[in-house]
């Protein structure tokens, strides 16, 4: 047996290793390169630009910096822009040794690190799926600020004891909007306001009335009215953000054409108000709106966190594994000790589970396979292997250029059944038995 080499070898000899923090940052290069070869730089603009130009002095070619909060960007930005090799590494993968707890240490740890070729990048798309995934960020983040709006509506309604939220469904559909309106302008006949019930409300003219008899205490009515103007003042940044993310779906287009007919016809009342699908089609090629669970806004979500592109993926495990939907591998001594998923605050993911729960009532494969998951395992689970089943069907149709084509629930369930006949038969083979068919019965 060949003896091994217990020295590493240097792959990297012009890399530096950056400690990111918020006021300060910490940069180590190789100890031949500056007499001084860690340096402490501040994090405004001037210093950030330092840290470039001593980095070209030093010769360095490849920076790796650690991924703390959003004190990053910047500086990744920047020294991108400036022609370096960035890599940003996760903490925890880089901190498995103890006794490193200074952050000067840590920046000399990092660039020994990375000049051995241990170190491994984040995945980050180009600078313009980048864009766009800052504004669909936004665009979730004012979505969060309208529905926060909206339950302080209804607080302030139920402080009144005006129990709308009881008779219809939604206070922000088109009846709840009139009533809520008019009330702020003055209006409290109750059954004047119940004249404005849309024609798909089922609650009744009188029930509508009865629940619109309140207190209409003054600082309630002021909480409702300051309510409200937040809610429209959402919505009007919300259509603000929906233009800026179809000019940036513009500059994305890879492709033309026009996608096929819709598979249905979407009730999202979140969308955004131009023809997502049309767009996200043009950026990708493929219409990801054609599988079972996937509207447009979860099809935005995920391309605007992973792109078009995904080639730094080599494979579909890979990609699923960066979501976190695959199962753990935690095995030691031979033994299996946990097959459970890792947790992960990836967007695209959480989109994908999203997606995945509304599967329960669909009538395809991907509905019968979800409700097959729900009878074997809890439906945490469940929802876990749907999603991985919907990145993988992602994965081949950005990568691949095809078409996904439900076969139906009928299908799935016939694979199923011919699934468990083989295991079956396989089983009474070992035992010296034979299967066959009933006889059937008149």
């Amino acid at each position: 047996m060949a003896r091994l080499s217990r020295s590493l070898l240097v792959t990297n000899p012009d890399a530096a290793g950056i400690d990111i923090g918020s006021s300060s940052h910490f940069v180590a290069v190789p100890s031949d390169r500056d007499e001084v070869s860690v340096r402490e730089f501040s994090s405004l603009t001037c210093d950030l630009q330092a840290i470039a130009t001593w980095l070209k002095i030093c010769r360095v070619r490849t920076v790796a910096m650690e991924s703390t909060g959003v004190y990053w960007i910047a500086l990744y930005e920047l020294l991108e822009a400036q022609g370096f090799e960035v890599l940003l590494v996760n903490a925890r993968h880089v901190k498995n040794v103890s006794g490193r707890k200074s952050d000067v240490l840590d920046c000399q740890w990092l660039q020994q690190l990375h000049s051995y070729g241990l170190l491994q990048g984040a995945f980050r798309p180009t600078e313009a799926v980048c864009a766009l995934r800052s504004l669909s960020r936004q665009r979730s983040m004012l979505l969060r600020g309208q529905g926060r709006c909206v339950q302080h509506m209804q607080k302030a309604l139920t402080q009144m004891n005006v129990q709308l939220a009881n008779v219809i469904s939604d206070i922000v559909g088109v009846t709840g909007q009139k009533i809520i309106r008019a009330l702020v302008a003055g209006q409290r006949d109750a059954w004047v306001l119940a004249d404005m019930k849309n024609a798909r409300i089922q609650a009744s003219r009188a029930d509508i009335a009865k629940s619109l008899q309140g207190n209409w205490r003054t600082e309630h009515l002021f909480a409702l009215q300051q309510a409200l103007a937040a809610f429209d003042f959402h919505g009007q940044q919300l259509a603000e953000c929906d233009t800026a993310i179809e000019t940036q779906l513009q500059a994305l287009h890879l492709y033309t054409g026009e996608p096929g007919k819709a598979k249905k016809r979407s009730n999202t009342r979140n969308a955004p108000k131009f023809d997502l699908r049309v767009q996200l089609f043009k950026v990708c090629g493929v219409d990801l709106t054609r599988i079972n669970g996937i509207d447009v806004s979860t099809a935005l979500i995920v391309l605007s966190e992973i792109g078009p592109d995904l080639s730094r993926f080599t494979s579909v495990k890979h990609f699923t594994s960066w979501l976190g939907l695959c199962p753990g591998t935690k095995i030691s001594g031979g033994k299996q000790l946990s097959g459970k998923t890792k947790r992960t605050a990836n967007r695209a993911a959480q989109a994908l589970k999203l997606a995945a729960a509304a599967l329960k009532s669909s009538q395809s494969a991907l509905g019968a396979y979800y409700r097959r998951m729900c009878a074997r395992l809890d439906k945490a689970k469940a929802v876990t292997a749907a999603a991985h089943k919907l990145a993988r069907l992602i994965y081949f149709m950005l990568t691949k250029g095809e078409e996904y084509t439900d076969q139906g629930q009928d299908y799935f369930e016939e694979r199923y059944k011919e699934r468990v006949l083989r295991q079956l038969q396989k089983r009474a083979e070992k035992l010296g038995m034979r299967l066959s068919p009933a006889e059937n019965v008149a």
